[in-house]
């Protein structure tokens, strides 16, 4: 990434996101599994699961709060560091940010605050409707916000107009149940299901292992490991419509992902190692598993899977036909309303669905319309993203996925079984191995947005709007001076979360007779400041 207006944008919205998506999949996750012991509590009566909601809401609350504080800030940044996105597709972003906004978040919010302070002031019942409300109201941020992001990735149901220069929305219905948002949407919250699941989990376990609060710690294990099993395995499912969805709409991506150079016969390979070489358009040292791609991306053994090579080609018949469009609208926008030869605004018509890459040309050639082939090809090569870091973060992300599917399954059989106590006697390794995991689900979600985003380049719409196009008319000094701003106030935030969080995790939930175990000596419970 070049330091420059473009690409320093990008990267301070990168690491906007990336921090603020540090909380978000906990958030979303733990709202459920709060309201889910909360039915528990209210079904059975018995005070430990209450307890065991408030220490839990707890943690949420904290990291609730932090989310609230670095996502607020990367709706600025779309006036602040690309103006011209910003005006090119407000009508459209607009509406799922407003219902974002006035449904959902404010909904959650509102919920957020009877959960704290309604304890004493609401029957159980009512409680737990507003521990659903929480839960729902958090989804539905969700829904809303991948709702936006999903046009970015396949804009439907809007269209430009020449009048105006900006996409407007034909169709609410079409952006609203567009697939790739729809198929994101289940898949980024199932990610947030897994994260929360091994957070109670990695945290019981710490329990577990020092002897505190074990028959909340083992309730809490048996209920996450349970949600965590069927979210995992829904991740994976989930993951397969997106990459089905990919081939259907964000080819190169999916390229990309795989590091694959050249269009395979049906049904294609997936490359299960490789090392991609960006210089030779080629692999190194690459281990294939015969069909799997072509199953996961087609979902039959005879479609092909494009290559990136062949993408490229395509890429620049593209390009061309946008060099016509852009040169049409340059003469329709000079004549200012005035009557237009019917041959410009035919060839307008005709190709501005590939207007998009046209612009592409821009850095390459001052007169689009005709480039040379050498200009061309620059241009449609702009169009593969850096292999490399695309192939490991699929791969890195993936491999997270299986380690929790294999890991919460062990844990929901063993907790069936009740044999969570032959853990801290026999098989401490295995609570260790949990409390090491709680960083794991993060870095995936980390790694898959990373795909998503990274993986979309050059485009800020695909096919439609390049991300070189989009940016605000900023200096380079102006945003070093805020990315570093961002920088030290997000980390500082990081690490006010970081602290709160050990904080109360290290008091534990509320005492209780029944909480001790009496197996355990009572020199194991040393307060944590003093371990």
């Amino acid at each position: 990434m070049e330091l420059d207006v473009v690409g320093l944008s990008r990267l301070q919205f990168a690491m906007t996101a990336l921090y603020h998506f540090l909380f978000v999949p906990l958030t979303i996750g733990l709202s459920v599994l709060l309201a889910t012991m909360e039915t528990v509590y209210v079904m059975t009566g018995r005070e430990i699961w209450k307890r065991m909601v408030k220490f839990w809401g707890t943690l949420f609350g904290i990291n609730f709060v932090l989310g609230v504080a670095t996502g607020l800030t990367m709706e600025f940044q779309f006036g602040m560091n690309w103006a011209y996105f910003s005006q090119y597709v407000g009508d459209v972003f607009g509406a799922p940010l407003a219902i974002e906004g006035l449904m959902a978040f404010f909904m959650e919010a509102t919920f957020v605050g009877l959960f704290f302070f309604g304890w004493d002031r609401l029957s159980a019942r009512q409680h737990l409707m507003a521990t659903w409300a929480v839960a729902i109201g958090t989804n539905f941020s969700a829904l809303w916000i991948l709702i936006a992001n999903g046009w970015m990735q396949h804009p439907v149901g809007a269209e430009f107009n020449p009048g105006t220069m900006r996409m407007e929305i034909v169709s609410f219905f079409e952006v609203m149940f567009n697939p790739v948002a729809q198929a994101k949407f289940v898949h980024t919250v199932s990610a947030g299901y897994v994260t929360a699941a091994m957070f109670v989990i990695g945290v019981s376990a710490w329990y577990m292992l020092k002897g505190r609060h074990i028959d909340i710690a083992k309730r809490s294990i048996t209920v996450a490991s349970a949600f965590g099993i069927a979210s995992a395995l829904s991740v994976v499912v989930l993951g397969d419509e997106s990459g089905y969805e990919a081939n259907l709409n964000q080819q190169m991506k999916l390229a990309t992902m795989e590091s694959m150079w050249e269009t395979e016969p049906a049904p294609a390979s997936f490359n299960l190692f490789a090392v991609p070489d960006m210089a030779n358009r080629d692999n190194a040292f690459a281990i294939e598993v015969p069909y799997v791609m072509g199953l996961i991306a087609t979902r039959s053994l005879t479609k092909e899977v494009p290559g990136i090579i062949e993408l490229v080609e395509r890429s620049k018949e593209h390009i061309r036909q946008g060099a016509i469009a852009l040169d049409a609208l340059k003469t329709i926008r000079a004549a200012k309303g005035e009557e237009v030869d019917p041959e410009v605004r035919l060839a307008f018509e005709a190709n501005k669905k590939h207007m998009g890459y046209g612009y592409l040309l821009v850095p390459f050639s001052d007169d689009p319309l005709n480039a040379t082939e050498e200009e061309i090809d620059a241009a449609a090569w702009s169009t593969v993203p850096n292999v490399w870091p695309m192939f490991w973060a699929f791969r890195i992300m993936v491999a997270c996925g299986f380690f929790f599917i294999a890991f919460t399954a062990a844990l929901t059989v063993m907790s069936s079984a009740g044999k969570l106590d032959i853990l801290r006697q026999k098989h401490r390794w295995i609570l260790q191995i949990a409390v090491l995991s709680i960083p794991l689900p993060f870095l995936a979600c980390e790694m898959g947005w990373f795909v998503a985003e990274y993986g979309r380049q050059p485009w800020i719409i695909e096919g439609v709007l390049p991300t070189a196009q989009a940016a605000s008319n900023l200096s380079v000094a102006e945003l070093l001076v805020t990315i570093s701003g961002f920088v030290i106030l997000y980390t500082v935030l990081l690490v006010v979360e970081i602290s709160l969080m050990i904080k109360a995790i290290g008091k534990g939930p509320e005492e209780h007779e029944e909480d001790p175990d009496p197996q355990v000596a009572r020199s194991n419970f040393t307060p944590v400041a003093a371990e």
